[in-house]
């Protein structure tokens, strides 16, 4: 055997071993450390595979593999438009956009300034997940035009009362909100709120006995909200 063929071999395996490591990984950190490795080992195949859905179009949630996923989250993470924006439609296409979507890309959405997740079929199951995210560096949400309704904002009032939540732009357009849905966001801002200064609830359902609650808000100087639509 020549000692060129032998360390080609060994590479592959190597590539192979590294690509087994990524299907069965938990930690997105640590797929994305082992990504870099496959770089430098000259193995782009999954990313370029995942750059031709992207460009094509054809992007379909449930033809990816595991390894594909992970190859997304480690494109989307390192690629040069990914600065402090994240918008869900531009990166997947809306047809694709889903609550189990939501779940998948949640290293890229923490990673965010500002996450635009408006349209993208949300319900309360996507609200479940993103809870954990709001303790990060994310300072602008908007999720406007999803059903969320009450469940959904009761699982993001969750994450809002968290002291590690420093958002400060939320934003739930037309989402199915009624009255329950806002008393648990006005409960999570009595416990935080130091942060969050413009709400917008526009299209929601709220009555006469929310809009006042929400105002007093807005106009009670321990509370840093600015700018309030409903």
């Amino acid at each position: 055997m020549k000692p060129t063929r032998g360390s080609s071999e060994s590479n592959e395996e190597t590539v192979e071993h590294i690509k087994k490591k990524i299907r069965i990984s938990r930690s997105p950190k640590k797929s994305i450390n082992l990504f870099h490795c496959l770089n430098e080992l000259g193995d782009h195949s999954i990313v370029e595979e995942i750059q031709q859905y992207l460009k094509s179009g054809t992007l379909a949630e449930a033809k990816l593999t595991s390894l594909q996923w992970s190859a997304l989250v480690f494109f989307l993470l390192t690629s040069e438009q990914m600065m402090d924006v994240f918008e869900l439609n531009k990166s997947v296409g809306r047809e694709n956009a889903s609550d189990k979507v939501v779940r998948k890309l949640l290293p890229v959405i923490k990673e965010s300034r500002s996450a635009h997740l408006d349209d993208c079929n949300i319900t309360d199951k996507g609200c479940a997940a993103l809870a954990s995210v709001l303790r990060s560096n994310l300072r602008e949400l908007d999720l406007s035009g999803n059903k969320l309704l009450d469940l959904g904002m009761k699982h993001l009032s969750d994450g809002l009362k968290d002291s590690h939540c420093k958002l400060e732009k939320l934003k739930l357009r037309d989402c199915g909100i009624t009255g329950e849905g806002c008393d648990a966001l006005a409960s999570a801002l009595r416990s935080n709120p130091e942060h969050l200064t413009e709400l917008d609830l526009s299209e929601n359902k709220l009555g006469c006995s929310e809009v006042q609650l929400l105002s007093g808000l807005k106009d009670d100087p321990d509370y840093k909200l600015a700018k309030l639509y409903y």
